[in-house]
């Protein structure tokens, strides 16, 4: 019995040798060769999004990328290049209350819940490796909050919320590729 969970343990490890060689991996979960990455300024363009949001974004993309990947940001001409839109800011009721009481009495069908939804388009350019790259791919997630809340608190932590969702999204589809 031990001769043969010893002879399986040397064979499972030997068949692995030949492989060791071929893959590719760091410590960031980054697989590019690249060294800079150039992070353009994104532009709003929803109607109910705050003003800042594309400031606010663009910072966000910047300092995830240093702080997730061995990526130097520069200004230009980076081996990596980011750039896009916010495209989505929507808020919509979610949870359905139903109503209560008759007549005068009655109170009205409301969501219980409200779900704040932000969406983002991006180009992404690989000079290293241009297969990776694409154009126009949306990323979007949300976060709910709950009706008793007024949305002018909650609104910067749903925000980081979302934006901490997309910000892997779009890390794993650029140079996270596994």
């Amino acid at each position: 019995m031990k001769k043969t969970l010893y002879f399986l343990s040397i064979s499972a490890i030997a068949s692995l040798l030949p492989l060791s060689g071929c893959l590719k991996y760091s410590l960031s979960g980054a697989s590019t060769n690249a060294k800079t990455i150039q992070v353009d300024p994104f532009f709003n363009n929803t109607e109910l999004g705050p003003a800042n949001l594309g400031q606010t974004f663009t910072n966000r993309v910047k300092d995830y990328f240093q702080q997730n990947s061995s990526l130097r940001v520069v200004p230009s001409n980076g081996e990596l290049q980011i750039e896009g839109t916010i495209v989505q800011y929507a808020t919509a009721p979610i949870s359905p209350q139903a109503s209560t009481g008759t007549g005068a009495n009655a109170t009205p069908n409301y969501g219980a819940q409200t779900r704040l939804t932000i969406g983002v388009r991006i180009n992404y350019v690989d000079g290293a490796e241009p297969k990776n790259s694409f154009k126009d791919r949306t990323f979007t997630f949300y976060a709910d909050f709950n009706n008793d809340q007024d949305f002018f608190s909650v609104q910067e932590s749903l925000e980081k919320k979302i934006f901490d969702q997309i910000l892997i999204d779009i890390f794993n589809a650029t140079i996270a590729t596994w």
